[in-house]
Parts: C-alpha cells; structure tokens; sequence
C-alpha cells in the first residue's frame, strides 16, 4: 500500500505575510479619520527549520527587522498592523496570540539579539537585575536562586570576572561585553529560536570575531535555530546554513549559502555580492606635497582619585603618534575600540588638548590663539560616523550645510543659498526642494551625503572621516567610498580615515596605521602592511576581517 508523503514541518513559517505602518488599532480612531497604511512587507513567504542558521539579508528599508520582530510581536499596533498573512510557530499563528501566550513565547522560546545593546539594556538596572527579572517572570525563580543561573551564563558568554560585574550598570561595560550580556539574556531559557538583529553591526573587527564564534557555538550547544539579519556578506558566509535575500518588501531570493554565492540569480543578489569585492589600494605618491605633519602627538586624561581628586595617573589615549599626510591621498587610521583613533582625529583638529606637534600646510597650531586658529578650521572638516546624530533635527538642509559659510561671514545669503545647492549636487542630491527638507525625511546614505556636503561648503583641504560608512549597508557603503574617492580625484582632498573596517580601508587609503593602546605598533604602504604585516596584533586584525 502506497503512504502519502507527510509534507514537511518548520519551527518558523512565513506565509504571504504582510505588515503595514498607520494601524487603527486605537479605539480612538474611526473610519472617517482612518490612518492611511503604508505597506512595508508584501506577501512573503519564507521558513526557518530547527537546528538551522538562516541569514535575511538586504539594504535598510527592505523590511528585515520588521519581518523578524513581527515574530514576536514587539511593535507596538497602535501604529502597525498585519493585513494579510500568517507567521506560525511550531504550527500556531503568533499573529492571532492573545497577550498571556504571547508572554510566555518571548523570551521562553524565542529570544533575541538587538543591533545597540546599550539602547537594549535598562540603563537604571544593574546586570543581575536585568537577568534576574527575566528568571523571576518566566521561571519563577526567587533573586537568591536565579543569582548561580546568572553567574552560570555571564561566564558560558565569556564575561570576565562575571561575580563583579553583576553589580554592574550597562554604562561601566564596553559594547563587546554590553552585547555579551545581551547574549546571556536572550538565551536565559534555552530557546528553540534566537532573532539576531545585525549584533554586530557596532562593533570592531576582533570583538565581531569573538561574538559571532560564540553565537555559532551556542547555537550548536543548544541546538536551536537562528534567524540572522544583517547587511554584511562576510559575516553571512561564516554563519548561515541558508540565505533569503529581501528587498522593497519582497523575498527575492532564498537558497543554499554557497549555492546563492556561486550562483545568484537576481540582479539586487549580484550587486550585494559584487559590493563585497576589495579593490587593490591605491599607489602612494611620496612626492605629493605634505599638508599636515605630527611628530610624537600625545593626548593624556588624568586620573583623579580620594577626596582631594589628586591625578594620580594618566590614561594614555594618543601616546607618541607621529606620521605625515599628503596632499591629495588618504591615510587610514585602524585599531579595536579605545585604541586611541578618535582622539587622535580630535586632537588634529584642535578637540581635544594634545602635546607635541601638528603642522597644517606648514604652520604650527598648538600655541596659536582661537583668531589666529580659526581660519585653518575652514581647511580642515571632520565627518562623524553616525549622520543622523551629527545633523540638527531642527534645522533645514540648507541651514545645516550653509551654517559654517554664516559662521564665517562668507558671502550674501544668495550666494551662500548657491554654494550650498553647488556642494549638495556635487554629492547627489542637487534637487532644489532638498533645501527645506529636515534629516529624518532622509535615507541613512543620503544623510551621510548631506553631513559630507556640509564639510565640502568650506572647500577644506583636509576631512576626518570617523567611522563615516559603519551604520551603512554595504550597497550604500559602496556608494559613500566611490563618492569620496571622485570627490578626493576632482578637489584634491586629502582624508584621515578613522574605521575598523580594514576592507573599506584597504579599499579608499594610501597609507595605514595600526594603532593599539594608544601607540602607533604598524605603519606604510596600504598594500605593503594588508599584504606583508609583521606584527601580531596586525595579523589578528587581517585575519578577523577577511577570513
């Protein structure tokens, strides 16, 4: 006798899902002032097996994160609704779950990992506490109890001295172990699945390495099944079983990891993959003219201690950093969080007090008084890494670009309302409507542009870029760099370009400095040190970022 094949069953099913901004879930609401829906997920169907890792990936905007958090219902429906669709898991609708079920699902059998845990966690709370709440309400563990449970899995996620921390507020941890923690939490009750929401994203190269080692291996340990969104290839090739590619709403593509990278088939796939491509670095020029030159820059924070608040030592930031710039070439600036990058930018840029020596197109800064300061601060620009918080939301693209030419006096306001129209075509945005638009009406990628015309508008011949490409896919990353290097070609810009991202560097940079515990422990030739390095620490970090 024949027997029917039993289709097969998943942990998590996506079917024709649909989710929209504008919910008239609120009883206030009525038809006739009824909230238009803006559709955000169209109809997608997608699945996730137990013990399997599956990758989301695509561009901000395409509806990942709203897809992942539907799963568990964590967006409020005051202002987003589901027409259409179903997401089951384990064979029921999360979607038509009363609020007690769906209680006992977060956290109990679902948990999950947020892109900035230091947004995540409660800032009022300490460690134990946060922990301890979650074993209170799903386990009914009293605090004495649930404490060794705590301790157990701050030491499983590599927490050092996990006792010590547990008094710990989120503050007083660095974003390796603030994201660690968060680990911890999200897998208090061992669930059958983990929602990773890019856990990354902020984090350098040998922190990324450890945290996604020990999701990998607490994923095996356990045997649940990730769901794993992000916008970094490289990390979905180390981590995925299977990849669903997601753009404008829309699962375009879903496959075998190996099969989707040796063989896609959607265009929006291909340039994803070809986005990840390293370019060979740029020749360095040794006879270009030095526009700036630092020789044993040092910035030191002092350490005050007792009643008194005697120093009694020094945090040693920036500590001997001496190098030379060129004009019309890039210097890149490399090393782990608190290595010392940051403040040497600030310091080049008179932010933060520094001894030793800075020259700018030959003149000496430190000893000059602000008038005679000010007009080197119009050579050089500095752009921040996250555009949204560098720009006023208050303000107008035309205010925010245009207020360094009204800080320095430079031109009528026609003019001025000209150049600033000038610089935002330079960089893509040259529609004259974008002058009074606010930032929020702005993608990340055309924010990151407009925080570049600003510095452009002064017509410097030095821009720090700080981490400017770190909060951007990978596709708008590709633009930003591509952006930089015309705009380097046509104005002769030389950068100082501070990131962890060693394949954008080796990408944009002429030269390259490994900094580490604030000294400079490798310098030269981008290609010389990405293809020869000689010290360890430099290997480690080659080794993190591109195997």
């Amino acid at each position: 006798m024949k027997t029917l094949a039993v289709p097969p069953t998943h942990l998590v099913t996506y079917r024709g899902f649909r989710a929209a901004f504008g919910s008239l879930s609120d009883t206030s609401k009525t038809a006739s002032s009824s909230v238009p829906l803006k559709e955000v997920v169209h109809g997608i169907d997608l699945y996730i097996d137990e013990h399997e890792i599956l990758a989301l990936v695509g561009e901000s905007g395409s509806g990942k994160t709203v897809s992942a958090q539907a799963l568990m219902r964590l967006l409020s429906e005051d202002w987003i609704s589901y027409p259409g669709g179903e997401i089951l898991f384990e064979g029921r609708d999360v979607l038509k779950m009363e609020a007690e079920a769906l209680r006992k699902l977060r956290g109990r059998d679902m948990g999950m990992i947020f892109q900035e845990p230091m947004s995540s966690l409660n800032p009022l709370y300490t460690i134990e506490k946060q922990l301890a709440e979650s074993l209170m309400l799903h386990q009914g563990l009293s605090r004495s109890a649930a404490r060794p449970l705590i301790v157990d899995w701050l030491k499983r996620v590599g927490l050092h001295d996990a006792e010590q921390r547990l008094s710990a507020y989120p503050h007083e941890l660095s974003g390796g172990e603030r994201q660690r923690v968060m680990i911890a939490l999200a897998l208090l009750h061992k669930p059958k699945l983990l929602i990773a929401d890019e856990p990354t994203t902020a984090l350098d190269v040998t922190i990324q390495d450890q945290i996604l080692t020990l999701i990998k291996t607490l994923q095996q340990d356990l045997g649940m099944a990730v769901l794993f969104i992000t916008h970094d290839l490289g990390v979905v090739r180390r981590m995925a079983d299977r990849v669903a590619v997601m753009k404008d709403g829309r699962i375009i593509e879903t496959g075998q990891r190996n099969l989707i990278f040796s063989a896609p088939q959607e265009a929006y796939t291909k340039l994803l993959i070809g986005s990840e491509a390293v370019p060979e670095s740029p020749m360095l020029d040794g006879t270009a003219q030095e526009i700036v030159a630092v020789q044993d820059l040092k910035v030191y924070f002092p350490l005050k201690k007792g009643f008194f608040r005697r120093v009694k030592g020094y945090i040693k930031a920036v500590d001997g950093v001496s190098f030379t710039l060129r004009r019309g070439q890039t210097l890149g600036v490399a090393g782990e969080s608190g290595s010392g990058k940051t403040t040497l930018g600030k310091a080049l840029l008179g932010l933060e007090k520094s001894q030793g020596s800075i020259r700018i197109e030959g003149t000496e800064i430190h000893g000059l008084r602000e008038d005679a300061l000010r007009p080197l601060r119009r050579k050089m620009q500095i752009i921040f890494q996250d555009p949204y918080g560098s720009l006023s939301p208050r303000m107008t693209i035309e205010h925010i670009v245009g207020e360094g030419l009204l800080i320095h006096a430079l031109g009528t306001k026609a003019e001025r309302r000209e150049r600033v129209l000038t610089c935002l075509q330079e960089v893509g945005l040259g529609d004259e409507e974008v002058l009074s638009r606010y930032p929020h009406e702005f993608s990340g990628g055309q924010r990151q542009r407009i925080c570049i015309a600003r510095s452009l508008v002064l017509e410097p011949s030095i821009l720090v870029l700080d981490e400017p490409t770190s909060s951007l896919d990978r596709t708008i990353q590709f633009q930003v760099v591509t952006l930089l290097k015309e705009l380097q070609e046509r104005r002769g810009l030389s950068y100082i370009f501070i990131s962890h991202d060693l394949r954008i560097l080796r990408s944009l940079c002429h030269e390259i400095l490994i900094m580490k515990q604030g000294k400079v422990v490798e310098a030269g030739p981008t290609g010389e040190i990405m293809g020869n390095p000689q010290e360890a620490y430099t290997q480690e970090l080659l080794r993190t970022a591109f195997d």
